[in-house]
């Protein structure tokens, strides 16, 4: 064999061997039934459920060997949502159990289904916020309350078989209530802030709806609002326990009336007479005011002044003087001398005491003021 013929036979078993390594590479035959072991292994399913009682669930299937996910939320109508490994899809769930189903699809093509149990439950609102504004008789109120879903209200005037009145709005949002219409009297207005599931908070609040403020003044009910109108000139006024029951005056409450030490001889109280919270004081009703007093001096003077009156008639000032000293007495202020024409009527109540002098630190005592013939 000469020299080129064993360089042909080399070269041709070199070229032999070639093709058989790229045909067959080491540690790999024609045998694929290692695909069939691919199939996903440890998969989980993790829910990430929100705590804001907005029922918002993120689910973040997990697995090994898997190419993509299907869930199925198991709430609601909605078709299976794909999902890409390392991806994740949201639901809005009510408060409640679900079972969530998961087909994983592994690169084999082979599919496996799971499911997993999903318990969603909504926590009790808490913080609630109530603005109760009040326009005459009829209140507008608005709420709001961390992770409210809804909110109720129960007026307090239906008595024992009142149905709750529900208030718009959404969660994080003020909730508001249709504007509601009392009669005068005091009641319990009770806010049922809802989470969208089984757990309520409930708050109550007194509600005092004052009727219009009128004669007689007796500073015993519960709904006259005492305070409406104000002071002038260093006289403080309030309502107290009465501090000497007894003769004239066994009631529970007296209005107390201060004129500070250097307090303006002309100091005194306005209270408004007018529509729609007061009652203006009508002469036909009577031409005579009628008021227990409490003194401890004889001889200084109270003033009853009607201001504002009907048809330009001028303010009506009388004064009548205490006879006794710590004891209840009854002042008699007859308008009827002054010559007020008939069907006048009057916007604005005014007491003063002593505008003989500045104030020197009296303290009086009045009540029961009504109108008489």
């Amino acid at each position: 064999m000469n020299f080129k013929n064993f360089k042909l036979i080399v070269l041709s078993t070199f070229l032999l061997t070639l093709a058989f390594s790229c045909t067959v590479p080491d540690g790999i035959d024609e045998d694929l039934s290692f695909l069939d072991t691919a199939a996903s292994s440890n998969q989980n399913s993790i829910f990430d459920i929100s705590t804001d009682n907005s029922g918002l669930v993120k689910i973040t299937p997990i697995g090994e060997g898997v190419t993509s996910f299907r869930v199925t939320y198991g709430h609601g109508t909605g078709a299976p949502v794909t999902v890409a490994p390392g991806y994740s899809t949201s639901h809005i769930y009510p408060e409640g159990s679900y079972t969530v189903s998961i087909l994983s699809k592994d690169i084999a093509g082979n599919e496996s289904t799971n499911t997993f149990p999903l318990q969603v439950t909504y926590v009790a609102p808490e913080n609630i916020e109530a603005n109760l504004n009040f326009s005459g008789t009829v209140l507008n109120l608005t709420a709001t309350a961390d992770f409210a879903n809804g909110f109720q209200v129960k007026w307090g005037d239906g008595g024992t078989s009142e149905v709750a009145t529900a208030m718009t709005g959404s969660l994080g949002e003020v909730f508001t209530a249709p504007a509601h219409t009392y009669a005068p009297g005091v009641y319990t207005l009770t806010l049922i802030a809802l989470s969208g599931g089984a757990a309520t908070t409930i708050k109550t609040y007194p509600v005092t709806v004052f009727g219009p403020f009128a004669l007689p003044i007796t500073y015993e009910s519960p709904i006259q609002n005492y305070n409406i109108g104000g002071t002038f000139g260093n006289v403080t006024v309030s309502q107290v326990a009465n501090p000497f029951p007894g003769g004239l005056n066994t009631s529970t409450t007296v209005r107390k009336y201060v004129k500070a030490v250097g307090a303006p001889w002309w100091g005194g109280t306005w209270t408004p007479m007018s529509a729609p919270n007061s009652v203006p004081i009508n002469i036909d009703n009577g031409n005579k005011i009628k008021v227990l007093v409490y003194s401890t001096e004889v001889g200084k003077k109270l003033n009853v002044e009607l201001e504002q009156g009907s048809g330009g008639v001028s303010n009506q000032v009388l004064k009548v003087a205490s006879t006794v000293a710590n004891q209840w007495e009854e002042l008699v202020f007859d308008f009827g001398t002054l010559g007020i024409p008939a069907g006048t009527t009057f916007n604005q109540l005014v007491f003063r005491y002593n505008d003989a002098a500045d104030g020197f630190g009296e303290v009086i005592y009045l009540d029961n003021i009504r109108q008489t013939n």
